[in-house]
Formats: structure tokens, sequence, C-alpha cells
């Protein structure tokens, strides 16, 4: 959580800026409600001097980065920095910042280690892929590999790292980064946002263990309507998204001010579970998200029924869908209110462009019946689009939340894993998989490494199903599909009935 130069400022930066923008989250309030870091991004480098070492931009930093830093750090603030995984930044090209041309880290991964980190005292750096993929040609895993253990070896061990490659880069991310980018730069417009909302719907697997899908930073306090504001967000705290304000702080509006210190949606943020909302309803433009907080399989859970249209829509969900049974008691995170307790269902108007915030607390939790294929780990994914042939997410009008996974084996590797299949009890399971049917596929099943015999596939029509017996063990149970010597059909989800 902080605030961050580029959306509003782009490479046009100077240390007074920084102050200025540090300042105003110390006065508005905003570091008492979480937002902590202040990050210089693209603009303040000068010249390599004869060794190689950077130098501050002359006169946009003439005190030089190390008083930036210590200026940051005396208001109880972090201090986030910028750089590129090849020689040249982003701005160099696209903003025409020539003194950008070889100040990236390829070549240099020690040196601005240890400038950046212990000699200036930065804390958190943002790492662009301009310069390593636009210009060069590099391999993603291989550059942020060696960046993260030239920070380590030669800067400090505590340094969070953001991975802007533009694109989920690939599951290795989460060895060497804190955070990575999952689409284009954000633009201050209703599409953007929900462009990039659409493409973090099927990513919540990749969000565990304290590492998280970077939404990029917010647009609030721009152009946006409220109610996109609301959307904006609200989807980026129930996402766990990195919250980093874009706009000029000075001038924020209080409307936007206030939503952004909003403390029922932070808390959804920065809940100690850190768990990404995922879908659970999908039907003409409209979503209903949910997500655990505060304990793993509790009765609280928290959930966000979403209008993407320009036409108000009226959505209703099933408690059981939420995996929730019993009275439940409402608190609208938007309006800091109670509603009325509801038994069986939960349903509202939303008006266009907008979304409504719940947390519910219900009696008791119920097992679940249903998994879908985006929620599920593909072990060798990415979004990078290197490659014809590769496993992804793909959207699918027909699917049960419009999402099918495709491309899916080939090798054993490539597989579709859900390690979080739950049983209260334990013991026999009927399994049925939604797929859909093509010539010359394959399907082998196991559960917790025992594999389960499947029958012939279906290889014609639109839709397809497959019912298996299957044994789940008492707890978590980790469900893997794959085809070592051809393709999978497309999966859509399975549904488990006790048997």
């Amino acid at each position: 959580m902080g605030w961050s130069s580029w959306n509003t400022y782009r490479v046009h930066i100077n240390d007074t800026l920084i102050k200025k923008q540090a300042d105003a989250i110390v006065q508005k309030g905003l570091k008492d409600v979480g937002y902590t870091y202040i990050n210089v991004d693209d603009g303040f480098f000068g010249r390599r001097n004869a060794q190689g070492e950077m130098q501050p931009h002359p006169w946009r930093f003439p005190g030089g980065m190390k008083a930036v830093a210590d200026y940051v750090h005396s208001l109880g603030l972090k201090a986030g920095i910028y750089s590129d995984a090849g020689t040249v930044t982003c701005g160099s090209i696209w903003d025409k910042d020539s003194i950008g041309i070889g100040a990236g880290l390829y070549g240099h991964e020690e040196q601005d280690a240890r400038l950046y980190f212990r000699d200036w005292g930065f804390d958190f750096i943002k790492i662009d892929y301009c310069g390593a993929g636009q210009e060069l040609d590099l391999d993603e895993r291989k550059r942020y590999t060696a960046i993260r253990q030239a920070i380590n070896r030669f800067g400090r061990n505590d340094v969070e790292i953001n991975i802007c490659r533009w694109a989920f880069p690939g599951t290795w991310a989460s060895e060497v980064a804190a955070s990575w980018r999952i689409s284009s730069d954000i633009r201050d417009s209703w599409g953007s946002v929900k462009g990039i909302i659409e493409k973090n719907m099927p990513l919540s697997a990749y969000c565990h263990d304290g590492h998280f899908n970077d939404m990029d930073m917010l647009e609030i306090g721009r152009s946006l309507s409220e109610s996109e504001e609301r959307v904006h967000f609200g989807l980026w705290c129930m996402m766990s998204s990195p919250l980093l304000i874009g706009c000029d702080m000075t001038t924020i509006p209080e409307r936007s001010l206030g939503l952004l210190k909003n403390a029922e949606l932070i808390a959804l943020n920065q809940d100690s579970l850190a768990l990404q909302a995922y879908p659970v309803q999908a039907a003409d433009g409209t979503y209903v998200l949910v997500k655990d907080i505060e304990q793993r399989r509790g009765t609280v859970r928290a959930t966000a029924l979403y209008n993407s249209t320009n036409e108000p829509r009226y959505i209703a969900i099933a408690l059981s869908e939420l995996e929730l049974e019993g009275k439940a008691r409402l608190r609208d995170l938007f309006a800091h209110t109670p509603l009325k307790p509801v038994r069986d269902s939960i349903a509202v108007l939303v008006a266009p462009h907008d979304v409504v915030i719940y947390r519910v607390e219900a009696e008791r939790r119920i097992e679940p019946t249903r998994y879908e294929a985006e929620w599920a780990w593909l072990p060798l994914y990415n979004d990078l689009g290197k490659r014809k042939k590769e496993i992804h997410y793909a959207r699918d009008k027909h699917a049960s939340c419009e999402y099918v996974v495709t491309m899916g084996g080939g090798s054993r590797e490539n597989a579709i894993v859900w390690d979080n299949v739950y049983s209260q009890e334990g013991g026999n399971y009927l399994m049925t998989i939604y797929y859909r049917p093509a010539p010359i596929r394959g399907l082998e099943i196991s559960i917790d490494g025992t594999p389960v015999a499947v029958s012939a596939l279906q290889s014609s029509g639109d839709v397809a199903t497959i019912t298996l017996p299957v044994k789940l063990r008492r707890g978590d149970n980790r469900i893997e599909m794959t085809c070592s010597t051809m393709w999978m059909p497309d999966i859509d989800k399975f549904e488990l009935r006790k048997h």
C-alpha cells in the first residue's frame, strides 16, 4: 500500500514533487490506514559515470536519491525505486527520455543493487521489461532470478520486488518476487479497469503465501465516476492486489480520499489469510466473487456482486453457492451498515459499472460441491504468448463461470491442479467432470497421487460429462488432471456428490 509517481507524472518528476506527495500521504491520514510506500518510478536516472555507477538526474534530483529515501523514512514511510531488467527503461522508449538509455539493470545488477538498497536505502523496486523484451529478447525467468540473487547478495535480502512484465509471467515468479503485474498498464478509463478485472478473474490460485497478482496502480482520484471508483477500489481489495495510489495527492477529491481510507475494504485487502477472491457465478456481464476472510473455511466470507454492464442488473446468489448455510448477517462495506439477515440467498439491484461488497457471517459453513477450472493451479501456465500451444484459461460463454482450461496435457507436467478439494468427513463420492468433447483427447486423474480409472471420453458435441467413483480423505485433497501422451479436452468444472 502506498503511492507511485508513474500514473500522473510519468518521467516528469523531481525531488520536491516526491516529498510533497509523501507529506500528503501523512497529512491526509493515509499513513494511518496503512499506506506506507512512496515509490519513485521512471525518470530519476542521470547518466552512468566512467565506473558505470548510476547518477541521479542532475536537475530533477539535484540533492541525490539518498536524500529522497531519507526524507521518506523520516516520515515513518518506506521508499521504492524503479529499473528495467534490460539495458534501457520504458521512459527512454515511450517518453523519449533518452537519459534512460543504459540505465537498466542488465550488466549492472550487482552495482545497482549495492547503490539502490545499501547506499541509497530504498526498500522496494519495480522492475520493468521494456529494455529486456521490446529492445532485446531475454528470458524472463533468468533475468528476474539473476536480479533477485544480486539484490540478496549485494543489496539487502528484505527488499521487495515487483515484476512488471505486463502479463502473468509464470509460476516461477513467486520464487523471486512479492508481486507481479498481470496486465498491460492501467489507464484512466472504465474500459481499462474492467479489462484488468477480467484478466485477473481466473488467477486466484497464484495469490498465495504472501505473493500477489498485481492489477497495477490505482486510478482513484482522476476521471472515473463514483461508481467506477467503487468497482476499481473494491475489487482491487477483494482480489488482494497491491494498493498503490497514482493520482496527485495534493489535489485528490474528498470523495476519492474517503474511498481510499475505507478501513473495512482495506481490511479485505490486508486480511491475514491474504487470499484472492474467485468467481462463483457469471451471467450476462455480472459476476459474484467470494473469498474467506479471518479464518480458512470459517463462517465469515466476503462477497462482491459486480455489474460490468451499461444497464442496471439484478444479481442474486444462493448462500449455498457461497458455501454458507443458516441465517446470514450482512454488512455493506461501502455504507458501513448492517443489513437485514438472509437465510437462502443474497439479491440486490446493482447499478451500471458498480459493485456491492458484503461481509457475510453465517451460522454454518458447508462442504463445497463444485470446483471450476479457473480456480485451479496450472504448473506450466504463463500469459506471455510466446508459444501457440500453451495451457491457459480461455473465455467460453457456455462454461459455468465463463472460463475453461484449454491445451492441457501432452506431457505429465502440463496439468490442472486443485489442491484444496475439501471433504468434511472423507469417504466415497461421485465426481462428474464437465468438458468440451474433441477427437484425439485423453484424461488421466489422480487424487493425492493415487490414479483414478477413467473410461472413454466423448469425442463430439458441445458439452459432455463423465462420472467417476472417487474416494476423498478428510480435509483437503489434491486432484490433478492431465494426459501424458495427448491433449486433454477443455475442462469446465467438476462436481462432487457423496455416494
